[in-house]
């Protein structure tokens, strides 16, 4: 399936990603073993228990890696030149084992590039868990391709 060109953003528009995925012990496990992460209130039981959380938090860029997933289907699927930047990012409720995650896109803003053979496209990304809390938010900015360029 192919995602959005660049001439299929609207500004202001607001996309509802339908694919959700609910977060695993093994997930956040091999995520932290795979970046060398070595966090103990992501990997400890018993460090964690005694946090504030009371119990293991999954990696914070796990959830946002994830959040990046869930909408690639409706965004950028294969059309998609370059991811550009991960802006303004923030984490504002924890994620733990067995939380479902969703995402909603909100097209920010669109330009094209100087050559008007691709285009900047900018989109407000948030991720919520399976009690609508949002547990993480950031601006992803991506280099599309023009419909008109395609080979």
């Amino acid at each position: 399936m192919v995602g959005r060109y660049y001439e299929d953003y609207d500004e202001g528009e607001t996309i509802e990603h339908e694919k959700r995925r609910t977060v695993s012990e093994s997930d956040n496990q091999r995520f932290c073993d795979m970046t060398m992460n070595q966090q103990p209130l992501h990997l400890d039981g018993e460090f964690a228990e005694e946090s504030q959380f009371g119990e293991r938090l999954v990696n914070g860029l796990y959830t946002m890696s994830l959040a990046v997933g869930l909408t690639i289907p409706d965004t950028s699927d294969g059309t998609i030149v370059a991811n550009l930047s991960y802006d303004d990012v923030e984490h504002p409720s924890p994620v733990f084992h067995g939380d479902t995650i969703r995402a909603r896109s909100t097209v920010v803003e669109k330009r094209e590039t100087s050559d008007g053979e691709r285009g900047v496209v900018t989109i407000h990304v948030e991720a919520f868990n399976q009690d609508d809390d949002l547990v993480c938010e950031f601006d992803r900015t991506t280099l599309s391709l023009k419909r008109e360029h395609v080979e």
